[in-house]
């Protein structure tokens, strides 16, 4: 198998004209090739600047997991540090958990910032909204959001083997009429569920508002810690 490693968009777009294979940090795909063969070729991020970003706004796709710091919205600080082992996070790419992996424990704090994804194919660069990049896995390049004013995620503890634990993922963000909303994103088995409602001075209107969107299905178990992480942003919001 022939790697590259392009240190340009246009290295990397030839790349992929060429039919390299996105390999991420391999600790997803590596097990897959070995079972059912390497390809001919693969396309690693990570000497290419743009897929490196890590600011307030923009978290680059072959950026480690281990390298998500205070730079970026705890949301996702707190996820990214919450994936696997040390070792893991050591090796493993945001772009993997977000387009290669089934858990996509990234894919809440993504959607609950209003991120959108810079994505590559064989014609250049584009935007796309994140359900076209989990549909299509297109190669990511990066992620960009809204800052928000408060954020917070929570995943409850799980087994090595077992099933993918609950997470929830909250965020409050200023309008631009001067109002605030309140995006909530949770992933419940295998499902990613999200909602965005107006975060009004009331909590228990705004709990009753994610009742309307598609979290009021939600087992009682998982509804009462979205509560409680709703109620948890909210009063840090009004802080």
């Amino acid at each position: 198998m022939l790697l590259r490693l392009p240190t340009s968009l246009s290295e990397a777009r030839r790349c992929l004209a060429d039919g390299a294979v996105p390999v991420g940090g391999a600790t997803l795909v590596w097990a897959q090739w070995q079972r059912d063969g390497f390809p001919e070729q693969a396309v690693s991020l990570r000497r290419l600047p743009e897929a490196n970003a890590v600011d307030a706004q923009t978290l680059g796709a072959a950026v480690l997991l281990h390298q998500v710091d205070e730079r970026v919205p705890e949301v996702l600080r707190r996820a990214a540090a919450s994936i696997g082992t040390g070792a893991v996070r050591r090796t493993a790419t945001v772009g993997g958990n977000i387009v290669g992996s089934t858990l996509r424990c990234l894919l809440p704090p993504a959607l609950v910032l209003d991120a959108r994804a810079t994505v590559m194919d064989g014609d250049g660069p584009y935007e796309a909204e994140l359900a076209e990049v989990v549909a299509k896995r297109p190669l990511m390049l990066d992620i960009r959001w809204r800052s928000p004013l408060v954020s917070g995620y929570y995943k409850a503890p799980g087994e090595a083997g077992g099933p993918p634990p609950l997470v929830v993922a909250t965020a409050v963000h200023a309008e631009k009429d001067g109002g605030r909303r309140l995006l909530t994103a949770v992933r419940d088995g295998d499902e990613v569920l999200s909602g965005s409602v107006p975060a009004t001075a009331d909590a228990g209107r705004v709990l009753d508002a994610l009742e309307g969107t598609a979290l009021g299905g939600l087992p009682g178990e998982a509804r009462d810690v979205v509560r409680r992480e709703v109620a948890d942003v909210l009063g840090r919001a009004d802080a």
